[in-house]
């Protein structure tokens, strides 16, 4: 039997393989919070102790309990290549002598419902925002540019790039640094509605030294979770149902499609890199038009 515990051979996994694969903040905390929650469900709920111990039945079992407690099968699906990459990286290193975890099936994939908010929905959305400048700047933001809510939170002061006057002018735009997945940064266009909101932000936010652009009330950093929480709170206020921090993305692509921005041009902005995986909004923008074509009979 081999020597190695779960514990040491999770430890091993985290500073040899992560570690050297250079993956960003967030990655590497989404696999170590995988990690843990199999690493205890194994040894606390199984009474495992080394990791030859462990049989597929174990990590089935585990992905049981997932499924109980209502887990995505998305989320699923990701602890199962977190598990497979743990035991792939085993069995290189000579640890283990084949991947337990190859064994185990992925869970089903859940038909992705894409919610998009109409044009009275997000006008409706910024109106319960208008007396909060810092909330209502990260709501325009997300609106107007499409980024994720992480990318929102990881967003710097130096990464904005501001016009000096505030206007509808065509060239007259600023420009935002977007740290996206895989530290692939890209730069996207702030349209006037997004620079005069963050204008108005900049304007009452502290002058403190600190680089994150949007802070608590204790003048730290505002995390992913912060932003996701905001941003439902005023949905809620707004008596948007079935939505959340993504369907802000998706209104942005579907509305731009619908209006004529080229596919290329909202593929570039949302960090896509296949055309086939922005292409999805062309059909959404159908619908929305649809649903106003409908709403708005004369």
């Amino acid at each position: 039997m081999s020597s190695l515990t779960i514990p040491d051979a999770i430890t091993q996994y985290q500073d040899e393989h992560l570690t050297a694969r250079n993956l960003a903040p967030l990655t590497r905390l989404i696999y170590a919070s995988d990690l843990k929650q199999v690493g205890r469900y194994l040894t606390e709920q199984l009474g495992l102790v080394h990791i030859d111990q462990v049989r597929p039945r174990h990590l089935d079992g585990f992905l049981v309990t997932l499924d109980q407690r209502g887990l995505r099968g998305s989320s699923r699906r990701r602890k199962v290549a977190t598990m497979r990459s743990l035991f792939r990286f085993l069995v290189q290193q000579g640890i283990l002598t084949y991947s337990t975890a190859d064994e185990i099936l992925l869970p089903e994939r859940e038909r992705e419902e894409r919610r998009v908010l109409s044009e009275i929905e997000y006008k409706r959305l910024m109106a319960t925002v208008q007396h909060e400048v810092r909330d209502g700047a990260i709501l325009e933001l997300l609106l107007q540019t499409g980024i994720r809510q992480s990318e929102c939170a990881a967003i710097a002061l130096s990464d904005m790039q501001l016009p000096a006057r505030v206007s509808r002018d065509e060239g007259n735009v600023g420009s935002l640094r977007v740290h996206g997945k895989g530290r692939k940064d890209r730069v996207v266009t702030l349209n006037y509605k997004a620079c005069r909101a963050l204008k108005a932000y900049l304007a009452v936010r502290p002058k403190i030294d600190e680089e994150a652009l949007f802070l608590t009330k204790f003048e730290k950093p505002l995390g992913t979770r912060s932003i996701r929480n905001i941003v439902s709170k005023y949905l809620n206020e707004a008596g948007i149902p079935g939505a959340s921090t993504h369907a802000l993305r998706h209104t942005f692509a579907a509305h731009h499609v619908r209006k004529g921005t080229k596919l290329d041009v909202v593929r570039q902005a949302l960090g896509h890199e296949s055309l086939a995986t922005t292409s999805v909004y062309v059909g959404l923008a159908r619908e929305v038009m649809d649903q106003e074509l409908q709403r708005n009979a004369l």
